[in-house]
């Protein structure tokens, strides 16, 4: 069964940038992945999701212009870089892979199959 390893979460100031990887134990490259973040509180929600070829690429709307997703497909690696990070950023960040092999970004969680087990980001004004 596919694993996924999230790293790169720390706590950062208002207006840092951060860069979060997702490691898989397999090949990722037929398939399309996302990212979502979980706020204490709160439900699970999209933040940003790419194809498996990275030329379709999803942002949520609080994640336009601030965050960029990508991949390295030959090193089974998924990436989110974060800019300007705000007070309503903090989460648990989680990668996820598609449950199917297609060309689309899907949004929605339940196209998703395959979950990592998170990585904190927390940040302070």
């Amino acid at each position: 069964q596919l694993q996924l390893v999230e790293s790169g979460g720390r706590l950062v100031q208002t207006g840092d940038s951060l860069r979060l990887s997702c490691v898989a134990s397999g090949g990722i490259s037929m398939w399309s992945m996302g990212w979502f973040r979980q706020a204490p509180g709160k439900e699970r929600e999209f933040v940003a999701s790419l194809s498996r070829n990275g030329v379709r690429k999803n942002y949520a709307d609080f994640a336009e212009g601030r965050f960029t997703v990508s991949r390295d497909n030959a090193k089974n690696t998924v990436f989110l870089q974060m800019n300007s990070l705000k007070s309503d950023d903090p989460a648990v960040y989680f990668c996820a892979r598609a449950r199917l092999t297609t060309y689309m970004a899907p949004r929605d969680q339940t196209e998703y199959g395959a979950w990592g087990q998170g990585t904190h980001v927390t940040v302070s004004s």
